[in-house]
């Protein structure tokens, strides 16, 4: 028997053509990378976990039930993968959940969220404008921005945007920007750089694993306080692109890369950790 597993964590999604084409890819991904792991499926959002199981008798595991599910099978070497863009609430909260089962496994190993080492940033952003290069829809004509919209929180892990849109300019990518919903950089935050130069066209893509809610509600939706909306208000011509992170070959190759960091760790992560 194969006692060693993966588990990939994610924030999750409750609608299911993003989900097959980014949670989904991550997994497949992962589950090529390593091929001598099984691997095994949790989501942080409680919500979305009930919605699924109400909704569609789709049952997604918590990240305590996935750790019980991988020891009453017998795995005993475990690899955490988050899917998670930042080391914020939802990861912290994971590693709590995780500890409880430290004593359970001869080693549990954690990998790091998307951006977390510079080096990370500077993949992310490269990968990121190939992409839009690809699209032929920056570098191309001088009147045209990208705008990625992140989620954005009040967890100090949220200064992670405004050191990758830092980053971006210092890389000379000067018309592509980063805001988030709830918190700084907004976009109101962007507007401004915006109206410093003469763009005539912006185009919105969620810094977001998955292309949910905010990207099709917040981002892309006709309600009076999208960014869609609020955008063509400033005289602006505006499109949406709803493609999740994850959908991205670099993305997913950064996460698998983080796996593999954790499964070359020398040490794995104390029992000690589960005492506050």
């Amino acid at each position: 028997m194969n006692k060693k597993a993966i588990l990939v964590v994610s924030f999750g999604t409750s609608h299911q053509d993003t989900r097959e084409r980014t949670i989904d890819e991550i997994e497949k991904s992962m589950e090529q990378a390593f091929p001598s792991y099984n691997i095994y499926r949790a989501f942080t959002s409680k919500m979305i976990i009930q919605i699924l199981k109400k909704r569609d008798n789709l049952f997604i595991p918590t990240v305590t039930e996935a750790m019980e599910q991988m020891y009453k099978a017998g795995i005993e070497e475990v690899i955490i993968q988050p899917t998670h863009i930042l080391n914020g609430i939802e990861n912290d909260c994971m590693i709590e959940e995780v500890k409880q089962y430290l004593s359970y496994f001869r080693s549990v190993k954690l990998g790091a969220p998307l951006l977390t080492e510079t080096e990370d940033y500077e993949a992310v952003i490269k990968g990121l404008a190939a992409e839009v290069d690809r699209l032929n829809i920056e570098n191309t004509n001088e009147d045209e921005a990208v705008v990625f919209m992140g989620h954005g929180s009040d967890h100090y892990s949220n200064t992670s945007y405004t050191a990758l849109q830092y980053m971006l300019w210092d890389f000379d990518y000067r018309d592509i920007y980063v805001a988030t919903v709830e918190a700084y950089p907004y976009l109101d935050t962007i507007i401004k750089h915006l109206k410093g130069k003469k763009y005539r066209k912006i185009t919105l893509m969620p810094f977001m694993i998955v292309a949910g809610d905010h990207a099709r509600n917040d981002m892309a939706g006709e309600e009076e306080d999208s960014w869609k909306v609020i955008l063509e208000k400033e005289g602006y011509e505006v499109e949406c692109l709803l493609k999740g992170l994850g959908e991205y070959s670099c993305i997913r190759e950064q996460l698998i890369s983080h796996a593999k960091e954790a499964v070359e760790l020398k040490q794995s992560l104390k029992v000690k950790q589960t005492v506050e």
